[in-house]
Formats: C-alpha cells, sequence, structure tokens
C-alpha cells in the first residue's frame, strides 16, 4: 500500500536549519510530483512546496525552504534555513495526485 514516512524534525535556534526526509512506497515514486504540506497548532494544514517538471514554494518559504528528490531513493527532502518560529507545525509529504498521508513530523523553532 501507499505509504509516506516523514522525518528529520526536531527542536531548532531561530535562524538555524533542518533538512527533512520522506521516503515513499508502494507506487511508482518517479512518475509522481511529490509536494510537502505543513499544519501549524490550531490551523489548517498548508502547502509548503511542491516538485515536478519544477518547485514552486508558498510565498512565506520562498528563498529559504529548498524542495528536492532523489529517484533511486523514493525520497523527497526539505532544506529549510533560516527557520522562524512561524514555521513551527508537522511537516506531511505526499504525491500530488493522491491522498494518502504519512504521519508526520514535528519542526518546532524556538529559543
Amino acid at each position: 500500500q501507499v505509504q509516506f514516512v516523514e522525518s528529520g524534525g526536531g527542536l531548532v535556534q531561530p535562524g538555524g536549519s533542518l533538512r527533512l526526509s520522506c521516503v515513499a512506497s508502494g507506487f511508482t515514486f518517479r512518475r509522481y510530483g511529490m509536494a510537502w504540506y505543513r499544519q501549524a497548532p490550531g490551523k489548517e494544514r498548508d502547502l509548503v512546496a511542491t516538485i515536478g517538471v519544477s518547485t514552486k514554494y508558498a510565498d512565506s518559504v520562498k528563498g529559504r525552504f529548498t524542495i528536492s528528490r532523489d529517484n533511486a531513493k523514493n525520497t523527497v527532502y526539505l532544506q529549510m534555513n533560516s527557520l522562524k518560529p512561524e514555521d513551527t507545525a508537522v511537516y506531511y509529504c505526499k504525491a500530488i495526485a493522491m491522498d494518502y498521508w504519512g504521519k508526520g513530523t514535528l519542526v518546532t523553532v524556538s529559543s
């Protein structure tokens, strides 16, 4: 079955960096565009970045976050730099054309 396993979250100080990873299984990974979403406490889940033919980013993360993928490893990454407290959220990955979600990984930006 389709599965996504996110990892790499944690506690980081403002201005710090983290790299999230998401390992996908159960489908032909290279054929699908991939996305990262995030959900802050008490808020809706929002789109952060997508990667397909090109990459796209939410305005709030543009210039700070970079999405990439390794098709040989069935993995999509999210490099997050210059982190801000408002980036605190649970981060999820998914295939754009599928409605399956992993458990997410928590990122907390705090001093």
